[in-house]
């Protein structure tokens, strides 16, 4: 109990600044008493401000107080001194050289930690700015965080060692995914050989055959001509024979030598040539062309089945389909509407992001890939082609596509969506927004349309393949009431934050 008196004693009569005992002690009028020296060091340092304050209580001065020794305290420091009171251990001390001073107490240690405030404390700030915080000792909250400390580099070197398997794994898929593409490039680069081969083969058997079967037919015809040629000069011959017998005036020479020269020999030929109609080989033309034709079309549907197959080589996994707008927001793309394809009832404005449906024709140059014709036509395109995982979201008022079997929209009017594909239409239910999401996984074939607002309210989700990039686009055809038509319908692509 003895000691504990004394132990008591000595921070009794310790000052708060230096935390040492007292030494010429003076006390301010708010009751809280220093070393000389100490508080006024203290207020050298506030003389700046002209504000004067107890470092305990915080109590301001003004003026600065002139102090006085207190006598008393001095001579009950000096007893104490002399029962066995000790001086404040030797870490109380100022900051040296090489330690972090504290903010606040000009000049201390920082030798006390506040786990309430996170921060690093000098011994005066326990009994004043964070007097009932939970503190401990800077060395005793090291050796705490000295700890965590290992068990995060512990942590860290998993992880380290993990990814790096995880990196040798993606070098060994990368050389494997080379491989294979390498060998697939190389056997259907046989293939095809093999099938180019096969088919200039059957080229030169078709030319082969047509110059045989042409030469078969030209000695045909010419052999048949010349037998012909000869049977012409015979009767030429016999005509010119007969022709003077007729001349012969001795009728007994005439009846002698009409018997041997009015026969005549077998014509070597029928009576007429039957030929066919003048189409020689242009058969073989349209039967090439069909041949032709019909490869074409082995080749174009199977080239998708190929294509296909191609973009479904996926060596990582997807990430998870985005559920919430912020997880969309990752995916989305700034997208632009090409001048070139709008209609030219079409105004477009705010950067190419915003379509208006106009009464009057705009003046837009000719262009191949503009939309022309009636109502179904007042339509743009993106100038972006979209591909992979996108997301945007357009302000609609009454907006459309889907009347072919290449295209998917989500129809917006006044009082509801429907969802058009092909020249399908499918009635939606869900909340009515101004702002409609869209968003395309393009390898995975998904499409889907979501009402904006609070939350994300899906609309509709078509899955499907897509063989190419696809294009976003707007329609705008307003609604017609009593025959006239609802000009000034618009929709805007949305810059998402």
């Amino acid at each position: 109990m003895a000691q504990k008196g004394v132990q008591l004693d000595r921070e009794t009569f310790s000052c708060s600044i230096c935390l040492d005992l007292l030494k010429d002690p003076v006390t301010t009028t708010c009751g809280h008493s220093y070393c000389m020296n100490c508080i006024k060091s203290f207020w050298d340092d506030e003389d700046r401000k002209g504000i004067h304050s107890c470092p305990q209580c915080r109590k301001t001065f003004t003026p600065r107080p002139v102090l006085e020794k207190n006598t008393m305290l001095a001579a009950l420091v000096e007893q104490l001194k002399k029962t066995g009171l000790q001086a404040a251990p030797a870490y109380h001390c100022y900051a040296g050289p090489e330690d972090v001073a504290c903010d606040v107490c000009t000049g201390r240690k920082l030798k006390i930690f506040c786990r309430t405030d996170q921060q690093s404390i000098c011994y005066l700030c326990t009994v004043d700015e964070h007097k009932g915080h939970e503190t401990v000792p800077a060395a005793a909250e090291r050796t705490e965080k000295q700890k965590e400390l290992e068990v995060r580099r512990l942590n860290i070197q998993q992880r380290i060692q993990e990814r790096e398997k995880d990196v040798k794994l993606l070098q060994q898929e990368v050389e494997a995914i080379n491989g294979s593409a390498d060998k697939a490039v190389e056997d259907s680069e046989k293939m095809f050989t093999e099938l180019i081969r096969l088919i200039q083969k059957r080229s030169s058997d078709v030319k082969q055959q047509v110059r045989s079967q042409q030469e078969t037919e030209v000695s045909r015809v010419k052999e048949l001509r010349e037998k012909l040629e000869q049977e012409i000069a015979e009767l030429k011959r016999k005509d010119g024979e007969l022709e003077q017998l007729s001349h012969t005036e001795d009728h007994n020479q005439f009846l002698h030598n009409y018997p041997s020269l009015s026969a005549l020999s077998e014509s070597t030929h029928s009576s007429s040539i039957n030929i066919r109609p003048l189409s020689y080989f242009e058969d073989v033309t349209a039967a090439v062309s069909e041949t032709r034709d019909k490869l074409q079309d082995i080749l174009r549907e199977e080239w998708t089945n190929i294509s296909l197959t191609v973009t479904e080589v996926d060596v990582l996994l997807s990430p998870p389909e985005p559920k919430t707008r912020a997880e969309f927001l990752k995916y989305s793309r700034e997208i632009t509407l090409d001048p070139n394809t709008a209609n030219r009832y079409l105004l477009l404005s705010e950067g190419n992001r915003k379509v208006t449906r106009m009464k009057q024709q705009q003046s837009y140059s000719d262009h191949p890939d503009r939309f022309t014709g009636c109502y179904q036509c007042y339509q743009v395109l993106s100038r972006e082609s979209l591909t992979g995982r996108c997301y945007w979201e357009v302000d609609v008022d009454e907006c459309g596509f889907g009347y072919n079997d290449k295209s998917w929209v989500l129809h917006c009017d006044t009082n509801s969506f429907q969802f058009w594909h092909n020249k399908v239409q499918t009635v939606l239910s869900g909340p009515r927004s101004s702002r409609v999401g869209v968003y395309l996984d393009h390898r995975a074939g998904i499409l889907s349309f979501y009402s904006v607002s609070e939350t994300m309210t899906l609309l509709h989700r078509v899955q499907t393949t897509f063989t190419q990039p696809l294009y976003a686009g707007l329609w705008l055809n307003g609604e017609i009431r009593y025959w006239f038509w609802d000009y000034g319908a618009t929709a805007e692509l949305i810059k998402v934050k």
